[in-house]
C-alpha cells in the first residue's frame, strides 16, 4: 500500500474554507479513514492553519475546528532535526515560506505525495510528487 500523502496549510484550508480542492481533500481524508492510513502535515502547516483561521474567523471557531481535528484521519507531525535540515535545504534553494518548506519536507521523508493548490511550490515538480488540487 503507497504511503498516505502530506497536506500542506493550502489543502486543509481549502476544506476548513470551502475553497476550490476542498471536495479532493475530503475524499483523500474519507479514504484515509477508512485504509487507517491517516494523511501526514506538519506541527508547523498546523500553525499556520490555527493562525489563519484565527486571525480569519476568530478563536470561537478555531475552537470549533481545532475539535473536530482531533478526530480527522490526520498524523501531526512534530519538527525534528531531520525534518528541519529538510526543511532548510528547500528553504534555501527556492523562495518558499517556512511552513511550505516543512510540508515538502515531510512529502520527501516519506517518499509520498505533497497535496496542495499553492502556485509557489510548483518549483519542486522535478523533486516531489505534487497533487495538485
Amino acid at each position: 500500500m503507497p504511503a498516505a500523502p502530506v497536506f500542506d496549510s493550502y489543502a486543509l484550508l481549502a476544506l476548513l474554507r470551502d475553497e476550490p480542492g476542498a471536495e479532493t481533500v475530503g475524499q483523500i481524508l474519507e479514504r484515509a479513514g477508512q485504509e487507517d492510513q491517516p494523511v501526514g502535515m506538519t506541527e508547523v502547516n498546523y500553525a499556520e492553519v490555527q493562525d489563519i483561521i484565527r486571525r480569519k474567523d476568530g478563536d470561537a471557531a478555531w475552537a470549533c475546528i481545532a475539535s473536530e481535528l482531533r478526530a480527522a484521519p490526520i498524523e501531526f507531525h512534530p519538527v525534528t532535526r531531520r525534518l528541519a535540515d529538510l526543511a532548510a535545504e528547500f528553504k534555501a534553494r527556492h523562495s518558499l515560506s517556512l511552513a511550505d518548506a516543512f510540508a515538502a519536507a515531510l512529502a520527501k521523508e516519506g517518499k509520498t505525495a505533497l497535496v496542495t493548490g499553492d502556485p509557489e511550490l510548483k518549483v519542486l515538480e522535478q523533486e516531489l510528487k505534487i497533487q495538485w488540487l
